[in-house]
C-alpha cells in the first residue's frame, strides 16, 4: 500500500485495530468502522461517543503506549504529526500510513484512499460529501477574508492550507494567501484589503464578544470544525458554511 508520501506502507490483509494521530482521520474511520480505532489523541472529539484509549496530542503522541496497544495499522498527517514521532513508531515495527490533505478534492481522494487501506469501502457520507462539493455555489459576490486561528499573539491562516481552499471553493479568498508562512502572525492595524474576517471557534475560542472588536471590517463566526477537519465534517460544512459567510455583509459602519 502506498501512502501519501508515496511511502510503502507494510499493512497487513486485515485490519482490526488502528490509533489515529488525526482527530478528522479518527471521524472519518471510526464513523465509518465503529469500533475499528482503539487508540486517539486527546484532542479526537468526534463521534462523540468514541471509546479509544487516548494517546496524546497530535504533536506528543505517547509512542510507547501506542506500541503496547498494538495496533495493526497507524494513521498520521504530514502537517499535523511531526516526522520523529512517525519514525518512532515505524522503528518499533508499526505500519504508518501518511495523509496529505491540502484541498478539498485532493482531500476527498485521500480520504478514500486511506479508508481503503484500513480495508473499507467508500462510506456513504464520503459518497455524499462528493456530491455536495461539486454542486457548490460560491458565494456572490466573491469576498476576501481574513481567516485568524488565534490572538495574543494574533496568528492567521496563510499560504498552502486545507482551510483557505475551502474558503476558496466557496468564493472567499484568503487576503493572506501569500504569505510566506502558512499560519503568519499579524498585526490586525496592518492588514492587506479585506472585506471580511472570518473567527473560527478553535483552535482559539473566538466569540462575539472575542475577536470581531478587533478588525474594521464584518467578521462572522464559524464553526471551526466545518472550516479546517476533513472527513465526515465535510458533508456539514458543504451544507452550512455557505448560509454562514453570505450572512456576513459589509457595513460601511464597521468601525
Amino acid at each position: 500500500m502506498i501512502d501519501d508520501e508515496h511511502r510503502e506502507v507494510a499493512v497487513p490483509a486485515e485490519v482490526r485495530r488502528v490509533v489515529s494521530l488525526v482527530p478528522s482521520l479518527t471521524e472519518a474511520v471510526a464513523t465509518t468502522a465503529p469500533g475499528l480505532v482503539v487508540g486517539a489523541t486527546d484532542w479526537c472529539t468526534h463521534p462523540v461517543d468514541l471509546g479509544a484509549e487516548r494517546i496524546r496530542g497530535t504533536k506528543n503522541p505517547d509512542v510507547e503506549r501506542i506500541v503496547a496497544l498494538a495496533p495493526d495499522l497507524v494513521l498520521a498527517n504530514q502537517e499535523e504529526n511531526r516526522l520523529p514521532d512517525l519514525d518512532a513508531l515505524r522503528g518499533a515495527g508499526l505500519p504508518v500510513y501518511v495523509t496529505d490533505i491540502r484541498d478539498v478534492d485532493g482531500g476527498l481522494g485521500s480520504l478514500g484512499r486511506m479508508l481503503g487501506a484500513c480495508g473499507l469501502d467508500e462510506p456513504p457520507w464520503l459518497r455524499e460529501a462528493r456530491e455536495l462539493w461539486a454542486g457548490i455555489r460560491p458565494v456572490q459576490p466573491r469576498r476576501r477574508a481574513v481567516v485568524p486561528i488565534w490572538r495574543r499573539p494574533w496568528m492567521a491562516v496563510g499560504s498552502d492550507t486545507f482551510t483557505g481552499a475551502v474558503l476558496d471553493r466557496l468564493g472567499v479568498g484568503n487576503a493572506l494567501a501569500d504569505s510566506p508562512e502558512r499560519y503568519p502572525r499579524f498585526d490586525p492595524a496592518t492588514l492587506p484589503e479585506h472585506d471580511l474576517v472570518v473567527l473560527p471557534d478553535e483552535p482559539y475560542l473566538f466569540t462575539a464578544d472575542d475577536g470581531p472588536e478587533s478588525f474594521a471590517a464584518p467578521s462572522v463566526l464559524v464553526s471551526g470544525r466545518l472550516l479546517t477537519w476533513y472527513g465526515p465534517s465535510l458533508v456539514d460544512a458543504a451544507r452550512d458554511l455557505p448560509a454562514a459567510l453570505e450572512h456576513a455583509v459589509p457595513r460601511s459602519t464597521d468601525r
